[in-house]
């Protein structure tokens, strides 16, 4: 007997934190369709849990920072998003609610200058928002049964758009998990789905530089790559990367205090004049999710405020490593900077496996361990005799050039 949308939507817990993506490309018509279903309802699902972490409705409607949205906006906007698309492709024949898909359609540019006057939203409530996106679920699991299906999915088939649809909802799993981060920690809690590393140091392992082989790198997409990909990942150029070394570890947290002690938030030699302006915007004296605490830090995670992991990752922006890289150059009398992209996957390369294949991901990554950052010596990849470490994963990581 045929599955219901009902029936689907409750996957246990290993089930929501543990989702694969999906090819683009298969055998069996059939079973292709089954998988996407089921990838859209745990996709769905665990978006949706995550917003479990609010505490009230309170936290609903305050804005994390004036750059964005409050979450309200999130938590409908990718279910609007699925019907906005389909409806704008003439693939369903009316829209379920137009003010809702009008109001939660279109987010906010990460600048300073075009904070929004919220003063004329009428906000929904949550209730209204989870009525809404059940009724989403249901019309985006009646599309997935019946649309029409080939193999590989291109990306003029209908069905490009339901895995635009979840790639986009697990984009904002990842984005509205830092909106959530940046909440006052009274406003959220902790949650099953999305727990924090219990594994820290008060000190991190020393950092060295070591030899990466360059060689011919192609970044891009081809038009038939097996994954989904958005418009700006397709088409290819090829770069020939130089041999250079790699940090060992991400920089942790105990490296990057040597650089707020140094005084590298005050020395504007260390920042480009994008850095300085944000210095100026910001009043910035260290990293973001750094807790000050009578002269120590603590650190502030997605649900708590902990005492500081020393040999956890920091969390900076690229104004920040860019003017740490800039303070560790001088100190070391050594070129360090940011790695270009193509420098980037002459390193990520040698990693011979990604998502679809792994039976267990090599690193902090896709939620398979935890939704926190862990020790900069936990996921170590063997490379040419060497270890190195969160080559995928823990964070996201910095280049020196934007996507090429």
């Amino acid at each position: 007997m045929e599955n219901s949308a009902r029936e689907i939507n409750s996957p246990d817990i290993e089930q929501l934190s543990a989702t694969g993506a999906i090819l683009l490309t298969g055998d069996d018509v059939e079973s292709k369709r089954q998988e996407i279903r089921e990838y859209f309802h745990q996709t769905f699902t665990l978006y949706e849990r995550i917003f479990e972490c609010l505490v009230n409705e309170k936290a609903y409607y305050t804005k994390a920072t004036s750059l964005r949205h409050p979450l309200i906006f999130y938590y409908g906007h990718t279910a609007v998003f699925f019907i906005n698309k389909l409806h704008v492709a003439k693939l369903i024949p009316s829209r379920l609610d137009p003010e809702l898909e009008s109001m939660l359609a279109i987010g906010v540019d990460e600048m300073s200058w075009d904070d929004l006057d919220e003063s004329h939203y009428t906000w929904p409530t949550p209730q209204q928002v989870t009525q809404y996106r059940n009724k989403v679920r249901d019309l985006v699991d009646d599309f997935i049964m019946n649309a029409p299906l080939g193999l590989p999915i291109g990306w003029d088939d209908p069905m490009w758009i339901i895995m635009m649809g979840i790639e986009h909802e697990r984009i904002h799993l990842e984005t509205s998990s830092v909106l959530i981060r940046q909440l006052p920690v009274d406003l959220v809690k902790p949650h099953v789905l999305f727990p924090e590393c219990d594994i820290h140091h008060d000190t991190a392992p020393l950092n060295q530089l070591l030899p990466v082989s360059g060689g011919e790198i192609t970044l891009g997409k081809s038009l038939d790559d097996r994954l989904y990909g958005w418009d700006n990942e397709y088409g290819q150029q090829t770069f020939q990367v130089e041999n250079y070394k790699a940090s060992q570890f991400l920089v942790s947290n105990q490296e990057y205090l040597e650089f707020v002690n140094a005084g590298g938030y005050q020395n504007q030699g260390y920042w480009t004049e994008e850095g300085q302006g944000w210095l100026a915007f910001t009043k910035a004296t260290h990293p973001a999710f750094w807790v000050a605490d009578n002269g120590d830090y603590l650190y502030r995670s997605m649900t708590s405020v902990m005492d500081m992991p020393w040999d956890w990752p920091v969390d900076v922006n690229y104004l920040e490593a860019k003017a740490f890289c800039n303070w560790k150059a001088e100190q070391t009398g050594k070129p360090i900077r940011l790695p270009t992209e193509a420098e980037w996957y002459a390193l990520r390369n040698r990693l011979e496996t990604d998502l679809p294949d792994w039976d267990k991901a090599p690193g902090n990554i896709n939620l398979e361990y935890w939704a926190s950052a862990c020790p900069v010596n936990q996921f170590a990849v063997t490379l040419d005799g060497q270890d190195f470490y969160d080559v995928i994963g823990n964070v996201w990581q910095w280049t020196e050039t934007p996507i090429d």
